[in-house]
């Protein structure tokens, strides 16, 4: 049977002026994104690990706001809101791998800026291509394990009650609450992978910018510690506004889900986070800027 998305609109006017601006920020997000990743291939200077890593961010945030905007769209422009049940189970579990792998991701990134700054000399055996392709493929490889269980896990259960998902995408924690069993020892299993997925790689950024931060007043001083301070703040709001809302949406109880408040949190991590990674992690570097002006000239 088919299953019903409330979606994030109601009918009226102001639905009509939200709809135009998460299009807006959906195509925003996916130029940014694709120039990025664009430029990364293109110009041999940016063929470096942390590009690389730069490079899959970007892929994987087209795919993830993929993932939900243009359903969501499409229902709003049809006054249709149906999704049928495989078309759950497959946004499902891509939404879970997706976002997993760029929480593991962004784990990886931080690791890597950490072994440039404070360990330099040591930085071509510690972090090189072959590496990056090993940290980006146990992402993956795990994050796809994991969905797997978790979708295939959720999809058996007996959805007795209202087949209404009141969310825009079929979420883990909104589809939870169709389910007319006790779910109780599964959510502690939900719990688990979010605090290994999501709470374990925002510990580590947390570290190593301290870290970065630590080595950076040491070594420099004036204009190269506010730029410092600027890159690493800029890098660190980013994170927190993905892993924070990420975390609450995943590792709270059932009991304590606010429907209207899962929808606006999701936002941020399905439309925000997408468009200002391109812009926060490279669109400011001046290398990517040196390249984008290479490639027009």
């Amino acid at each position: 049977m088919d299953f019903i998305l409330s979606g994030i609109f109601q009918f009226g006017q102001k639905d009509a002026f939200l709809f135009v601006a998460i299009v807006i920020l959906f195509a925003v997000a996916l130029i940014g994104n694709i120039i990025l990743i664009l430029l990364i291939q293109l110009d041999t200077r940016l063929h470096t690990p942390m590009y690389f890593l730069l490079s899959q961010l970007s892929f994987m945030d087209i795919m993830n706001i993929s993932t939900t905007v243009p359903k969501m769209t499409t229902n709003f422009l049809s006054n249709s809101k149906t999704i049928t049940f495989l078309g759950c189970v497959i946004q499902t579990f891509v939404f879970i791998v997706l976002g997993g792998t760029e929480a593991l991701l962004l784990g990886f990134m931080s690791y890597d800026r950490y072994v440039a700054i404070c360990h330099p000399l040591h930085y071509p055996i510690l972090i090189n291509k072959k590496i990056c392709w090993f940290m980006v493929t146990c992402a993956w490889t795990s994050c796809s394990i994991n969905a797997l269980v978790h979708t295939l896990y959720v999809f058996h259960l007996p959805f007795c009650r209202s087949r209404l998902i009141n969310h825009f995408f079929c979420e883990l924690p909104s589809l939870l609450q169709l389910v007319c069993e006790d779910t109780s020892q599964y959510e502690h299993t939900v719990l688990l992978s979010g605090l290994i997925i999501l709470l374990l790689p925002f510990m580590a950024i947390l570290a190593s910018y301290a870290r970065v931060l630590t080595v950076v007043f040491q070594m420099i001083s004036g204009k190269g510690q506010t730029k410092a301070i600027s890159t690493c703040s800029s890098h660190l709001i980013v994170a927190s506004l993905f892993y924070v809302t990420a975390l609450s949406t995943y590792t709270r109880p059932h009991s304590l889900h606010s429907q209207g408040q899962d929808k606006a949190v999701a936002v941020f991590y399905t439309i925000i986070t997408p468009l200002l990674n391109p812009f926060i992690y490279s669109l400011r570097n001046k290398e990517v800027i040196g390249a984008m002006r290479r490639l027009l000239v």
